[in-house]
């Protein structure tokens, strides 16, 4: 009893910060858009353009991130206090210089990057000059987020959640002084959210600086030093790469169901874009549980603990599927008064509370793939499991479905997508039968 009480402790002291710090950039991130929103079709559309690009770089340092993860989890469960620092620094070092060059291409050529999503030169204007600001946050978003994952592995995460909170809340009110000219200030539009975004990630950065340097000597205990070996790189790119294409793929795939909604009309498009801060905020309040299941399932691995490393698997799957199926029923009960926050027809309204309830059901499958695909699969290091499991689900499955579902069937919107969503099933149970096989449970520099 007292082992189940301890381990529940240890995944809420995990789980809790970063599901709110996932819950505060998602509420947080709308405002912004809501501001952004009052400048205009071009500023809205330049800015988003930008931002799609920067969602590329995000991707890439959410990736290496993940690796990260793994291995320091690892080493940390080993005791291994040479290979913690070396995992952060290599990671480090990796991020930066990718930051360096998304850097250097968004200042000198970001009227060349808009160019190809649009032929608008407004767009192009206003989505150059916001992307060249904004390419001044990549260096200290890369330096965070590898302090983040750090600090989160030294079981710490509720470190980053107050930075985070403090940079949320900077980015916020310097968005709406430097956007609509408060205080003295002159309006500068789209430049200003860029000016903001790049002071608040520097504020982030320095937060878990100080935090980071506060807390070190957790990780370089003098009395843990074990032997100096080369660095495995092969072992390192044998997870880096299948998280990069999983990542890739993955973000690909939602840009075709994208399309897919698209086709079926405005009021299809509508509804879908209503249901996605629900769908986020859903996601939010349980990817702490895939974050928690990546640290403490790799640090066992680490200990050579892999029955009880299987077990503690299990545990948090259940608390996955308990706390899903919660907030499943919870969506269905709202929705009827969520539509009714927005201004729109009441056929969208009446779309959007139809894909809240296939989204209800199809929800519990979504955060178990998140917990097993996104932590507990990956926590021994072989990423490539996970990458065929999801190119599986999406590729063979979802957009297929998809497709034929809108376009052969002519189904609506809200069946379309519980039919392509057919495919987070299929990928759990291709996640379960790997699960229980085991073979994914190694302790990293023994594969």
């Amino acid at each position: 009893m007292k082992q189940n009480q301890t381990f529940f402790r240890t995944v809420c002291n995990l789980a809790i910060p970063v599901a709110l710090q996932s819950m505060l950039q998602s509420s947080f991130s709308m405002i912004d858009q809501i501001m952004i929103g009052q400048l205009g079709s071009a500023s809205v559309a330049g800015v988003g353009l930008a931002g799609k690009f920067t969602s590329v770089f995000s991707v890439i340092v959410s990736a290496i991130a993940a690796v990260a993860g793994i291995m320091i989890s690892q080493y940390l469960g080993q005791k291994n206090s040479k290979e913690v620092s070396r995992s952060f620094l290599v990671n480090l070092v990796i991020s930066v210089g990718i930051a360096c060059a998304f850097t250097g291409v968004s200042v000198l050529f970001p009227e060349q990057i808009l160019k190809l999503y649009t032929k608008d030169q407004a767009t192009i204007w206003s989505g150059a000059s916001y992307l060249a600001l904004v390419g001044g946050s990549f260096l200290p978003m890369a330096g965070a987020s590898m302090m983040a994952t750090m600090l989160r592995c030294m079981e710490k995460a509720a470190l980053p959640l107050y930075a985070s909170l403090a940079a949320a809340v900077l980015n916020t009110v310097l968005n709406y002084i430097l956007i609509f000219g408060k205080m003295g200030f002159a309006a500068m539009g789209p430049n200003g959210a860029a000016v903001a975004t790049v002071l608040s990630q520097l504020l982030y950065f320095v937060l878990l600086l100080i935090l980071m340097l506060r807390y070190q000597e957790i990780f370089l205990r003098k009395e843990e030093q074990k032997e100096s070996i080369p660095f495995n790189w092969k072992q390192y790119l044998s997870m880096l790469l299948p998280v990069f294409i999983c990542e890739f793929m993955w973000s690909l795939g939602e840009n075709v169901y994208a399309g897919i909604y698209g086709h079926l009309g405005m009021e299809a498009t509508a509804a879908m874009t209503l249901t996605n801060p629900v769908q986020g905020l859903l996601i939010g309040a349980l990817c702490g549980l895939s974050q928690a299941a990546g640290i403490i399932i790799g640090k066992k691995l680490g200990n050579s603990k892999y029955e009880e490393a299987y077990q503690d698997a299990k545990k948090l799957m259940m608390y996955g599927l308990a706390g899903s199926l919660l907030l499943s029923i919870l969506v269905v009960i709202v929705s009827p008064w969520y539509v009714e926050i927005y201004q729109v027809d009441r056929v969208v309204k009446q779309l959007t509370i139809k894909i809240l309830a296939a989204y209800a059901v199809i929800a519990p499958f979504k955060v178990e793939n998140m917990i097993l695909g996104g932590g507990i699969l990956r926590s021994g290091g072989k990423t490539q499991y996970v990458m065929v499991v999801d190119l599986i689900g999406t590729w063979i499955f979802g957009v297929p479905l998809g497709i034929v579902a809108a376009f052969v069937l002519d189904m609506p919107v809200y069946q379309v997508y519980f039919i392509l969503s057919i495919e987070e099933c299929i990928r759990f149970a291709l996640s379960i039968a790997v699960f229980r096989r085991k073979k994914w449970m190694q302790m990293l520099g023994k594969q």
